[in-house]
């Protein structure tokens, strides 16, 4: 399940079916909302809403849209919760602190209302302010409810929160006295990650959560918790109590949040820490206080290290928006209908948004969204992305690509043409690429034809080396120089077709090499023999004839594996585990049940099939000693192979 924080009595705009819709584009299975601050707020929930587990709400069937493949479980669920602006006076200094309470129940929401009215006015907006210490809102919270739970919100941001710069305190103890260890789960915030919280050990006790305080629902899932326990409010509790079950988080990168480093936004002034303090914490353009950013508050509270990780530290990933992803690779605004267009039409080839951006194959991606997509989601993946940090209230940028990649990338193949149910054919004419090269695809172009490498191509096209690493970065000719030496090989060395091997990372990319070396070569007839091809597809054409079962397939396979065994696990989850095991980890590291992995394996037997895994592990098995395809072995995009394929390459 991934939880992700949001208000929808504060954002009526968005009716209850839409978004339903936009829980399953995204994948989300459980959706925390309902502020029991807003006014009118029992009202308005309850004509949404009906309880579909104990303490937690579903939308009533009248509202809902018609169940996705998975049936029920694409129905988010909801809990009903608040955020309260604690403004007070603390050992002669205003405190302004953020808290969010979740709640088991709409009479328990009643309840606590009714005991905040009495102090001040909670109808004003979704986050009503209140001249209230933060221990006595926790107090008066568990007296309602000894049930609720109690989070203090993003704990970084400079002016409203427990651990905030101008307005916090030091540690949790310090702001809720006798009552701390009610507190177990601290909210980390946009402009903060797992990561900097981890150098500061007085943390160390509490789990770290991130929730999106979305404002429309397009952005739910920005920040989400991992959660894997009992679909109830109890089970809910449990985790953020326990950490049983808190399988890490989605974050914001953490230099895109709004204050991240130090700086005036007036006077275009961002600063890091060390620089701040070296200007005394004063504007040098204006000579006013800087707004501290979270990582000089960071840096303030750390004893240790950047780079430090606690023993039990849960993972976590850092993603971006799809659409944010679609648009880089488009080179359009994240906001455009083009880019709109583009991203319904990749749910609609590959499914919800947390899969395509965490678990979908890079060659499913290409073949829907073309290799720009592809190469973004890699990066993000891997998060080799280039970051410029936001300051006193402007959001930072993440940047998948610099000047000059993406047009050369954009101009492999065709980009984004998706035939997708319901795409308008206007909006796919606007998707494909236009006809005219750009310079920088012209000098591409040039620079990667086999008669016009420059020095260091040549170089690594016909080096005498028995082992050759050639290092390049995207767009500067590394598909053209391979191309070379397969030709260099056959015209200049004499070598048959038929002894060479190129393993390429897409079915597009072998598509493209086997055209261009055929193109120069004179025709198939020319290269007949030669290999080419992707880790699977190689491993595929050497093993003898079995059903090979696509992810769905293996799914619905282990669905019955798991049912006949009375396994309750998420059957995803299971699978990715599986693959886990299958690429070299022991089944206790993999997180796999060494029984339900035979019975998988037993399976696949019965059935006479193999999975994926199964390609590479069976190929690693079968003799090449006398395949003389293997003499020349020529790897792309080396640097992205795993663990497995690494094996296969020195056994090939």
């Amino acid at each position: 399940h991934i939880h992700s924080r949001y208000s929808m009595a504060t954002s009526r705009a968005c009716d209850a079916p839409h978004l339903d819709l936009w829980a399953r584009y995204k994948g989300i299975a459980l959706v925390g909302t309902g502020d029991f601050t807003h006014h009118a707020w029992r009202q308005e929930l309850e004509s949404s809403l009906e309880e579909a587990e104990p303490g937690l709400y579903a939308l009533r069937k009248s509202e809902r849209l018609p169940d996705g493949p998975a049936g029920a479980a694409t129905q988010p669920r909801f809990v009903i919760s608040g955020e309260i602006s604690c403004i007070y006076k603390r050992a002669g200094k205003t405190r302004k602190v953020h808290n969010l309470i979740l709640l088991p129940s709409l009479e328990a929401a009643e309840t606590l209302s009714r005991r905040l009215e009495a102090i001040g006015n909670i109808h004003s907006d979704g986050r009503p302010i209140l001249g209230l210490d933060s221990e006595d809102l926790l107090e008066i919270t568990l007296d309602c409810c000894p049930e609720a739970i109690f989070i203090p919100a993003h704990i970084w941001t400079p002016h409203f929160s427990v651990l905030g710069a101008f307005s916090g305190f030091s540690s949790m103890e310090e702001c809720f006295g006798k009552l701390s260890p009610h507190i177990r789960a601290l909210e980390t915030g946009l402009s903060a990650d797992p990561a900097m919280i981890w150098r500061v050990s007085g943390l160390d006790g509490y789990n770290l959560i991130s929730n999106s305080d979305a404002h429309s629902p397009a952005k739910l899932g920005r920040e989400a918790n991992l959660l894997d326990g009992p679909l109830s409010y109890a089970g809910l509790s449990h985790i953020l109590a326990t950490g049983e079950g808190l399988l890490g988080t989605v974050e914001f990168f953490p230099e895109e949040g709004k204050y991240h480093l130090d700086g005036h936004r007036a006077c275009g002034v961002r600063l890091t820490p060390q620089e701040s303090i070296a200007l005394g914490g004063r504007c040098p353009v204006c000579g006013r206080k800087l707004t501290i950013g979270v990582e000089h508050r960071v840096e303030a509270l750390a004893d240790r290290p950047a780079g430090f990780v606690p023993p039990k530290a849960k993972p976590f990933e850092s993603l971006a928006p799809l659409p944010e992803v679609v648009a880089a690779s488009l080179g359009l605004a994240p906001t455009s209908k083009k880019t709109e267009a583009a991203y319904f039409a990749l749910l609609h080839a590959l499914g919800p948004e947390f899969y395509i951006l965490r678990e979908a194959s890079l060659s499913d991606i290409e073949q829907a969204g073309g290799p720009a997509l592809t190469e973004g989601i890699r990066r993000l993946r891997a998060g080799q992305v280039t970051r410029e940090a936001g300051y006193d209230g402007e959001y930072g940028v993440i940047s998948l690509f610099a000047a000059g990649e993406l047009e050369a990338l954009r101009g492999q193949t065709a980009l984004l043409d998706l035939a997708a149910p319901g795409l308008k054919k206007k909006a796919k004419q606007a998707l494909a690429p236009k006809a005219e090269q750009t310079p920088v695809q012209e000098e591409k172009k040039e620079a990667t034809a086999p008669s016009g490498l420059n020095p260091a191509q040549k170089r690594a096209a016909k080096a005498e080396e028995r082992a050759v690493a050639v290092i390049a970065g995207p767009g500067t000719g590394k598909t053209g120089t391979l191309v070379a030496r397969i030709l260099w090989l056959i015209q200049e060395r004499g070598v048959r077709p038929g002894e060479i091997t190129a393993v390429t990372f897409t079915n597009a990319a072998a598509k493209e090499l086997r055209g261009r070396i055929e193109a120069a070569l004179g025709g198939k007839r020319a290269a007949k023999g030669l290999t080419v091809g992707t880790f699977h597809a190689i491993c595929l054409d050497m093993l003898p004839p079995k059903a090979l079962l696509g992810r769905g397939e293996a799914l619905a396979l282990l669905r019955e594996v798991m049912a006949a065994r009375g396994d309750k696990e998420p059957p995803a989850k299971v699978l990715q585990a599986i693959g886990r095991a299958k690429a070299g980890l022991s089944p206790e590291k993999a997180g796999i049940d060494p029984a339900l992995l035979d019975a998988y394996a037993q399976a696949l037997q019965a059935h006479n099939a193999r999975d994926l895994d199964d390609l590479l592990l069976e190929a690693l098995e079968t003799d090449v000693s006398k395949q003389r395809r293997f003499n020349y072995l020529l790897v792309d995009e080396f640097q992205d192979i795993n663990a497995v394929q690494r094996q296969l390459v020195h056994h090939w």
